[in-house]
């Protein structure tokens, strides 16, 4: 069973719907202040795809309890990373299913969730980071995994991504919240040059212990790196090294971690 919900700032239920595999809402208001949206489920440690905004692309996501509550960006600095038509209006489609099978076991991007939000939610992947610019939702840890990889500029949609305000120690960490297989990580820069610089070089640490040095280009293109096999819950993103230019602001566009759910 599947239980989706909006509730008020004060918990209240305004509307809500259940459904043995797959559920949805039509919500024919307005979002307020405070709002959020609560999926519950019979049994903790399940797959969903979720679906909460037709201007948000569906997410594979790992819910580690039986409940799981997603906050409605409304104000306008969160929403300037988010497509201007997320949330907004009076009417709006939301949906939750169980996954396949066939979804689960393919080989696909681990890091994907365009429903992650800053602080840790309980849904998975999860971005966090040592330092965010500015605190401004257009440099938060999570636009490296909404899936978008425009590139050739910077600030709001389209071109949201994780800035590090200038810190040499910075550090982007992917929670998968469970252990996964991977072998292959697609890094993909932010390139609105001359403005910005880049990394020449980045370590990936990952939970079992083990690092690997990656060599990065000046490319607006994904940059793929291969790998030995490893089970990890989280992967690690640090000991950037900067360009030898004049910008002081390399920044992430996107990451991407390809491998496989291992059977929980």
């Amino acid at each position: 069973m599947i239980n989706l919900a909006i509730k008020d700032v004060n918990g209240s239920v305004k509307i809500e719907r259940a459904g043995p595999e797959y559920t949805y809402l039509e919500f024919l208001e307005e979002y307020q202040a405070g709002d959020t949206i609560e999926v519950t489920i019979e049994k903790a440690n399940s797959y969903l795809v979720v679906q909460l905004d037709d201007a948000l692309a569906p997410s594979l996501v790992f819910i580690k309890e039986t409940n799981w509550t997603y906050e409605v960006p409304i104000s306008d600095e969160l929403r300037r990373a988010y497509s201007p038509k997320v949330f907004t209006g009076k009417k709006h489609y939301l949906s939750v299913r169980y996954v396949t099978e066939e979804e689960v076991n393919r080989y696909q991007n681990l890091a994907l969730n365009p429903h992650d939000q800053k602080q840790a939610s309980g849904a998975y992947p999860h971005a966090e980071a040592n330092v965010e610019t500015r605190n401004d939702s257009t440099f938060f840890a999570r636009n490296a995994i909404d899936g978008m990889i425009a590139n050739e500029g910077h600030g709001s949609y389209p071109y949201q991504s994780w800035g590090i305000n200038q810190q040499k120690d910075a550090a982007l960490t992917i929670e998968f919240g469970r252990f996964v297989q991977v072998d292959k990580v697609a890094i993909v820069l932010r390139s609105d040059y001359p403005h910005d610089s880049y990394w020449t070089q980045a370590t990936l640490e990952f939970s079992d212990g083990s690092e690997e040095v990656v060599n990065l280009e000046k490319v607006f293109e994904r940059q793929f790196f291969t790998f030995e096999k490893r089970s990890v819950e989280w992967v690690c993103l640090k000991n950037l090294i900067k360009a030898e230019d004049e910008s002081p602001f390399p920044a992430l566009t996107e990451i991407e971690i390809y491998g496989r759910n291992i059977e929980q």
